[in-house]
């Protein structure tokens, strides 16, 4: 049974009212290059550690908001469980599916409780959920647990919102906003409410830490090995997130569960 703290309705409240705007930037990546990108990136890694036909992967997406990832590796074959714990977000990712949506097990839950038992999935992946989190120790141990022995964790995250508690990283912040500017690209905010996002981040423990060195410290604590790729971001990012996002680059934190696993 799903359950939310106060933090976590705060943050189902912020996500339902965005989901419109959230879930057409999954409709422009799945309608863009992005598609190819991203799929042909978790294609590779998910291949090279699983070398088995994508329909014998079992995959967990976390987080999956609009289902972006759900759909790119559903349409890849594999077998694809999504979970978000907004009501809204699972909706729009069922549309955002299409014909796909039934080959995708959708459900609602939090991503510190999942509720799946020990060692059910192969891969678990996740994309711009662990900074928002309130208790993302937790939250990793959960995704250690359910993946099986030998699995593959790929975690795309980076330091959002990191500037409402560093000054370095707030001058990088607005030195971003005023390339947006003089660049004239899209702004990714435009439309969205940012005080609100930012009431709710200064909650969010890892908004105060530098990561992902953080990552790598807990994964490991959790019997994970674990690799990271800083420079991740200029495989996947668009020339506008990354006017957007200059000062706060994306990284990919890569883990495989410690045992034994069957290819």
């Amino acid at each position: 049974m799903t359950s939310f703290s106060c933090y976590e309705e705060e943050n189902i409240a912020y996500w339902t009212k965005r989901t419109p705007g959230y879930s057409g930037v999954n409709q422009e990546e799945l309608s863009t290059r992005q598609r190819q990108v991203w799929g042909d990136l978790l294609a590779q890694r998910i291949q090279t550690h699983c070398p088995r036909r994508p329909e014998e992967i079992r995959i967990l997406d976390v987080g999956t908001g609009p289902g972006f990832f759900a759909v790119i590796l559903a349409e890849r074959g594999y077998a694809i469980t999504a979970v978000d714990y907004t009501a809204s977000m699972l909706e729009a990712a069922r549309e955002n599916a299409g014909a796909l949506a039934g080959k995708i097990a959708f459900q609602q839950m939090n991503a510190e409780e999942l509720a799946f038992p020990d060692g059910s999935f192969d891969v678990l992946v996740s994309r711009n959920l662990t900074w928002n989190l309130p208790h993302p120790e937790t939250a990793y141990r959960q995704w250690s647990r359910v993946l099986r022995p030998g699995g593959l964790l790929l975690n795309f995250d980076a330091n959002w919102y990191g500037y409402l508690r560093n000054e370095e990283a707030r001058t990088g912040h607005l030195e971003d906003r005023a390339n947006i500017l003089k660049t004239g690209v899209g702004d990714e905010n435009a439309g969205t409410d940012v005080a609100a996002m930012e009431a709710i981040a200064l909650q969010a423990p890892l908004s105060g830490i530098r990561r992902p060195a953080w990552d790598v410290e807990v994964l490991a604590a959790c019997g994970m090995s674990v690799t990271v790729d800083e420079d991740i971001w200029r495989r996947v990012w668009t020339y506008e997130e990354r006017v957007n996002n200059a000062s706060t680059p994306m990284f990919m934190i890569e883990a495989v569960k410690s045992g034994s696993r069957n290819t």
